[in-house]
């Protein structure tokens, strides 16, 4: 049997897409997007991540 650590996994998720999307995020703000809306798809992608490792787990 495979045991996770699910609080382990979770951060993890949650920091590699936040640096995912924290990338693309800072690229749409130098080129002029709105700090708040780029933040916020940052916020979505994050929360899309943790819901796709809630359920691939």
């Amino acid at each position: 049997m495979n045991q996770h650590d699910n609080n382990n996994t979770r951060l993890e998720s949650a920091l590699f897409a936040t640096i995912g999307a924290g990338i693309v995020t800072s690229f749409a703000i130098g080129q002029g997007q709105p700090p708040l809306e780029a933040f916020m798809i940052t916020a979505i992608a994050v929360g899309f991540a943790l819901v796709c490792q809630k359920w691939a787990v």
